[in-house]
């Protein structure tokens, strides 16, 4: 089969790399989830943090990824999430959660990135901001918005921990949940080992 052929979009697949949320947390965001009305709710099993978006590359690339991905190093550290924002400015299109940056999680972020443009994929132009969205909204009243936010503010959690970052797979076109996991880094935590 040529390499040069131009992929069909079912030889695509959407990719993102992201944190867990951990059962607990992610009750604690679930309730948040309320006061914005005909909103996307994001389901509870689908909220993470991400850390590259990937986009829809062809499966072979996806290979690739997967092995840059693989020789990130990786150690445990916490992470707290903490008040609520909105993205889009006078129109906005999400809600979320913040999550408080530390310098694991920039370290760790830049370094999906420098593998991905390893990869041969192009930069990331955004400025990273750590986050869990919420809801995906379309054509809200700003003022709503505003009000969820204000009203939800002081929003915090305890630290947790984060164990492993996943590589995830969503819909193709349309982006989106259920997300799968299609790979775990690292794959092996120490004391995990079969006998």
């Amino acid at each position: 089969m040529p390499t040069s052929r131009t992929p069909h979009r079912k030889d695509m697949i959407r990719l993102f790399t992201a944190l867990e949320i951990p059962d607990e947390i992610a009750e604690r965001l679930a309730r948040l989830q309320r006061g914005i009305e005909g909103v996307r709710w994001i389901e509870r099993d689908d909220f993470h943090i991400t850390l590259r978006f990937i986009g829809d590359i062809p499966e072979n690339v996806a290979d690739d990824v997967d092995a840059a991905l693989a020789e990130i190093p990786f150690a445990p550290f916490e992470l707290e999430l903490e008040g609520v924002g909105a993205f889009g400015g006078t129109k906005p299109h999400a809600v979320w959660a913040g999550v408080k940056m530390t310098e694991q999680l920039k370290l760790l972020q830049q370094r999906h990135e420098s593998a991905m443009r390893r990869v041969g994929l192009p930069p990331e132009t955004r400025n990273y901001t750590p986050h869990v969205t919420l809801a995906r909204l379309k054509g809200r009243e700003t003022d709503e918005v505003y009000r969820f936010i204000e009203a939800n503010n002081l929003f915090a959690t305890p630290r947790f921990a984060i164990t492993r970052a996943v590589l995830f797979s969503a819909r193709a076109s349309t982006g989106g949940g259920p997300y799968v996991v299609e790979r775990i880094y690292p794959d092996e935590l120490p004391g995990e080992e079969e006998d």
